[in-house]
């Protein structure tokens, strides 16, 4: 018989279950106290018991180890200089999306050299996400993969599922058996429908194949998760941050019956792809908050080290994004601490 299976795999790799790399690397208690408490945090400024504002920030995808350290041990000392008014919690982005083709992030490519070393790159990544826990800074990451979240959900405090995914079922699907609040951005054309319609679907309870933590196929039975919200970032048509886009989102929020606290991303659409307008944006929604809008859960921010971006090569700056360009962590202290004074 004419070999009809597996035609276009070019092989298959063993790996370890999620249940064997959480005991190689086990949660301590540092990094779950961190993790409960930021997600309680989180969850109770989303249904407004809360007063305090979220700030999502960090590089827009993690590239090197030591170099993520280190801006998280910059953030984490802004963190508790603030922690009164603001939750912080860091982009810790371990995955990125592609429009066609390109680096798919540290945890399939943790070389950069397109070896695809999937079993460091998971092991690796959820040492990182451990020791930024245990310093006290909870983490925040963009869901791509349904399969290799589970080998680091427990680590993650917040999570988004971004504009090219939130259409997906198999997302929604996913996001309502999710242990921490989930962000789901509007689509890439700045349609909101595509966002509130994975928010409805999200909090209610599903039936899919997945895999349990032994790493064995099973049907996944979710109890839908109540803290999936809405993420403004910008569409094809133009930024979404302004004073009245915010409110339409809000109504639009009220009358579909899901959650009305929303988070503005101020880069990407919203900062019109030029990362020097991210400041200008950020200011623009605090003045929204500052006058009274309590909807406005919180901002992201897409930050490292040093400011730009670069390509991929062999030689690098160090501190600089090799993905989307973000502000330098100087003009990030400097935006929090207008905030929050």
């Amino acid at each position: 018989m004419k070999r009809i299976n597996n035609l276009r795999v070019a092989s298959f790799q063993g790996i370890a279950a999620p249940a064997e790399v959480f005991e190689k690397l086990p949660v301590n208690d540092a990094a779950g106290a961190c993790v409960a408490g930021a997600r309680e945090n989180i969850e109770n400024i989303l249904s407004g018991k809360d007063k305090r504002k979220i700030i999502i920030v960090g590089p827009c995808s993690i590239h090197n180890y030591e170099q993520a350290i280190e801006y998280a041990k910059k953030l984490n000392e802004l963190r508790k200089k603030v922690e009164d008014k603001l939750v912080i919690i860091m982009r810790t982005y371990l995955e990125k999306p592609r429009t066609t083709v390109g680096w798919k992030g540290f945890l399939y490519d943790p070389h950069l050299d397109g070896s695809y070393d999937l079993i460091e790159g998971v092991m690796t990544s959820r040492k990182l996400l451990l020791e930024i826990n245990e310093m006290g800074l909870p983490t925040a990451t963009e869901v791509l993969g349904p399969v290799v979240i589970q080998y680091y959900s427990d680590l993650i405090c917040w999570s988004a599922i971004g504009a090219r995914t939130a259409e997906s079922q198999t997302h929604r699907e996913l996001a309502s058996g999710l242990s921490m609040p989930v962000g789901f951005k509007n689509g890439t054309a700045g349609n909101l429908d595509i966002a509130i319609n994975a928010i409805l679907a999200a909090q209610e309870k599903h039936h899919f194949l997945g895999m349990d933590d032994a790493g064995r196929v099973a049907v996944v039975e979710t109890k839908g998760n109540q803290y999936c919200h809405l993420i403004l970032r910008g569409g094809s048509k133009g930024p979404n941050y302004d004073e009245v886009s915010v409110k339409n989102a809000i109504e639009a929020c009220k009358k579909a019956d899901v959650n009305s606290r929303l988070i503005v991303d101020c880069s990407h659409a919203n900062s019109e792809k030029n990362y020097k307008n991210q400041g200008n944006v950020f200011r623009n929604v605090w003045g929204q908050i500052k006058s009274g809008n309590d909807n406005i859960a919180g901002l992201m921010i897409e930050s490292n080290l040093f400011e730009g971006s670069q390509k991929i090569s062999q030689s690098m700056q160090h501190g600089v994004s090799v993905t989307d360009s973000c502000i330098s962590f100087e003009e990030t202290e400097r935006l929090i601490m207008e905030a929050y004074l």
